[in-house]
């Protein structure tokens, strides 16, 4: 069951998207948890989370990037250019960050240099940055024209049954995931964090009916599964993006255990539900735009440091990282407050700056762990 899981993880096409692709569905991708997937579902589509792994070159990312911004948008914007999201037949853009948002102009641009690797439909989805009513209003009104050009471009029809369908099936995966955090931050953990993550990111790529049914079963299989030896110093991963198990088993190797984060790849994803009453649209757009955990959203710092504290308190950590992937200034400005903010409420906290991709830093951040765990024992 894990090593399907893992398969899916570190590959970006992986053997349940290719049976959906021979059976000649679409797949649209999106880089942002903003981006309703249950809308995409009632499509009939599979929503796919856009990721920068495998890259070994950014000389497409930086030549329309520049160098002096966040590798991710730079890495998904490597594959683009090197075909390797050929499989894609549509592309959903947000502003999760300014960076993420010049993916969209960037990508175009590349798209009239590089031939094939603009997919035929490529949208971009505004996200507002406050919760105010107008703002629910605006984002209502941007979700139902998504939906719209949805229908026009591929010929479907996403109809309020489907929507309703779909938003059951997800809270239902949601819950699913909810349940396995209970096996790596309990009292008596059966689940490392690296495979924690793992899951998660399996989950991105794998149409959802058969992602559901594969958690069932793994939740099932960890009942039975040994717990996790005990003395490990439990730690709380907080920050930027990382889709890299590889970073959270080098922070375990050293004796650690990752058992909670507030992580977009993580436990941001399906903390919350959607509403099932009423019109299925506005409670989508209520429930993503509700997304406070994310420091792109204004007005909400006291919010998600009473979640850090709140899942700190639940899971027991001894300490927390405070990781930001180098030019974040979301996450690398918040993180000083979040240090601030634990360290008087005495919760030990390590901030670290790294690279989105693989661990070339691998000795670097090691000995900033080691250091960490020693100050904590």
């Amino acid at each position: 069951m894990m090593e399907e899981m893992r398969g899916a993880a570190r590959t970006l096409y992986n053997p349940r998207l290719r049976q959906w692709k021979e059976a000649g569905k679409a797949v649209i991708g999106y880089p942002c948890t903003f981006v309703p997937e249950e809308i995409i579902h009632a499509a009939g589509m599979l929503p796919y989370r856009l990721r920068g792994i495998g890259t070994t070159s950014l000389s497409i990312g930086d030549t329309y990037f520049g160098p002096v911004i966040c590798s991710l948008p730079k890495c998904m914007l490597q594959l683009a250019g090197e075909h390797a999201y050929g499989f894609l037949d549509g592309v959903i853009i947000t502003n999760g960050c300014d960076s993420m948002r010049r993916l969209d102009e960037c990508w175009r641009k590349a798209g009239e240099d590089i031939a094939g690797i603009l997919p035929g439909y490529f949208r971009y989805f505004g996200v507002p940055h406050k919760t105010a009513d107008y703002s629910h209003e605006w984002f209502e009104e941007e979700t139902r024209e998504l939906i719209r050009s949805l229908e026009e471009h591929f010929g479907v029809k996403v109809t309020e049954k489907a929507l309703r369908e779909s938003i059951r099936l997800y809270n239902e995966s949601r819950m699913l995931l909810q349940q396995l955090d209970a096996f790596r931050s309990g009292t008596e953990a059966r689940m490392t964090g690296e495979d924690a993550l793992t899951v998660v990111l399996a989950g991105s790529a794998i149409p959802r009916e058969e992602y559901t049914a594969i958690l069932k079963a793994l939740l099932k299989d960890l009942k039975k599964s040994p717990r996790i030896e005990k003395g490990r110093k439990r730690l709380m991963l907080v920050g930027s993006a990382n889709d890299d198990p590889g970073f959270v088993r080098l922070i375990e190797e050293s004796g650690a255990l990752v058992v909670a984060d507030t992580l977009c790849f993580g436990s941001r994803s399906y903390e919350d539900l959607t509403g099932e009453e009423g019109d299925p649209v506005a409670a989508l757009s209520r429930r993503y735009l509700n997304q406070c955990r994310c420091p792109r959203m204004f007005g909400c710092y006291r919010d998600r440091l009473s979640l850090i504290l709140d899942k700190a308190e639940k899971a027991r950590v001894d300490g927390v990282i405070l990781q930001n992937i180098r030019f974040c200034d979301l996450h690398g400005s918040e993180n000083g407050i979040f240090e601030r903010d634990l360290e008087a409420r005495g919760i030990p906290c390590m901030r670290m700056e790294r690279e989105y991709g693989p661990l070339v830093e691998t000795g670097r951040i090691r000995m900033r762990i080691d250091a960490f765990l020693e100050r904590i024992a």
